[in-house]
């Protein structure tokens, strides 16, 4: 990194925080940024044997170099998310905070690319709900994508401001809000946020802060956990948004960290933070405070007792559509307008009922497929999922028949191959393969496919 590029102002605002220490804090930021990955727990076949570990998330770890992983197929299988270090100290906080073994309703309110998202989803039981909503439009289909990768049917995608949200106020038991922010603890990793930083930036972002919290404060219900989160250092996007907190009907929640880890407490008044400098961790600038709410919300009664848009699968299809997952009694069976099956985990299926009024811009259950006729064709989002059969047929590809899948080249096979089969690779699915006559079709969404040249890889 370009030290000479760090605005004096933010060169200062770091000398009055650091003291002393900012010497070390210049010198980290010269260095190479820590690769750092986090395992799927239901998909665990990464290979961590030889890797150090992330002290506090059980599931993460460090790489020795930065592989290409977009040429990884276990990577676009969903055997692990690519995530920053430091960013995973919410793994930590869940478990000191939130009772993670009973049913919950969770919200990740700033949710794209995914990280918190997919960490939020291993950490979960299978009966909670975890809706990830994502502002921005154009950055819902990303967030959708690495969900779909990770495979966990009791996920939500919404699209929604948070101040859209006033159906849902006093429904969530955990809210957490990884507020977009000025990005100064990614200056090492992201050189634009560096060129885009200001003084005038940062009191943008704080304001914007203090909105959402503003909005998601009466989304929980009381005695609920909110999580604040961001990837910088200074306080007024930090300390000053979480005392806003404490003076809207919340109390602070401290942690117990070990000395060892070497993550600041940052306190103000009664409330605490834990900043995490990276020549402090082996990780990036994160900042996490922990909330519980203390004023009571009611919660929006809706009394929805149909579908909106959905209708319930006719028996004879119902039966077809089973013969998919690995657990078929534990789902039902739906149809959208447009021909899509899906299918609900029944354990939710009346809160999956009462969010179907509550949010409009949404997309919830596991997308299956459609019939054609007599033949079912399977989604991708249904062989990347965690609930599909594993009695399926399927075809174990090498790593180079792997990466050409994902190209979405026609793969040649010695024996001619009939009918629907799974595209396997080390044992995890990759997405579906069609044998017709002497060809085998690759039904990898376009949308999907590896642009990058693989020549080198293979």
């Amino acid at each position: 990194m370009n030290l000479q590029g760090l605005p004096p102002a933010f060169q200062t605002q770091m000398q009055a925080q650091l003291g002393a220490d900012y010497s070390d804090f210049e010198t980290a930021l010269d260095q190479p940024a820590p690769v750092s990955i986090r395992v799927n727990p239901r998909k665990n076949i990464f290979p961590t044997v030889d890797l150090l570990p992330i002290p506090w998330c059980s599931e993460g770890f460090y790489l020795p170099e930065r592989p290409s992983f977009t040429l990884d197929p276990l990577f676009q299988a969903g055997a692990y998310y690519v995530q920053e270090a430091s960013s995973m100290l919410l793994n930590e906080a869940l478990k000191q905070t939130v009772k993670l073994n009973r049913p919950l309703r969770v919200l990740d309110l700033c949710a794209a690319p995914g990280g918190k998202s997919t960490l939020l989803a291993s950490a979960l039981s299978p009966d909670s709900l975890l809706i990830c909503n994502e502002v921005i439009r154009s950055r819902v289909s990303v967030l959708r994508e690495n969900m779909d990768k990770w495979g966990y049917p009791n996920v939500v995608i919404s699209n929604h401001d948070p101040e859209d949200m006033r159906s849902l106020e006093g429904f969530f038991d955990v809210v957490v809000v990884d507020a977009p922010c000025s990005g100064e603890g990614l200056f090492r990793k992201d050189p634009d946020a560096m060129n885009e930083w200001s003084e005038a930036n940062v009191q943008l972002c704080s304001a914007r802060q203090k909105r959402i919290l503003g909005a998601a404060a009466p989304l929980l219900d009381e005695g609920g956990i909110l999580i604040y989160s961001t990837c910088t250092y200074n306080d007024s996007e930090n300390t000053e948004n979480v005392r806003f907190l404490t003076e809207h009907g919340f109390r602070n929640r401290s942690l117990e960290l070990p000395a060892d880890w070497n993550i600041v407490e940052k306190k103000t008044g009664e409330t605490v933070g834990y900043q995490c400098y990276p020549h402090r961790v082996k990780g990036e600038g994160f900042f996490i405070s922990v909330f519980q709410k203390t004023a009571f919300t009611a919660a929006v009664k809706l009394d929805a007792r149909t579908f909106r848009s959905i209708r319930a699968l006719r028996p004879r299809e119902t039966a077809s559509a089973m013969k998919w997952l690995q657990n078929p009694s534990e789902f039902s069976f739906w149809e959208k307008p447009n021909g899509d099956v899906m299918a609900l985990p029944k354990s939710l299926e009346k809160t999956f009922l009462f969010l179907d009024s509550a949010l409009h811009n949404k997309g919830f259950g596991l997308e299956m497929g459609q019939f054609k006729g007599q033949d079912f064709i399977p989604s991708h989002a249904l062989a990347l999922s965690t609930a599909v059969s594993s009695n399926l047929p399927a075809v174990a590809l090498s790593k180079e028949d792997a990466l050409r899948f994902f190209k979405k080249e026609n793969l040649v096979f010695d024996e001619p191959l009939k009918g629907w089969l799974l595209a396997q690779y080390n044992g995890l699915n990759l997405g579906w393969l069609k044998g017709v006559g002497n060809r085998v079709n690759n039904y990898l969404p376009k949308d999907w496919r590896i642009r990058m040249d693989i020549k080198e890889y293979v």
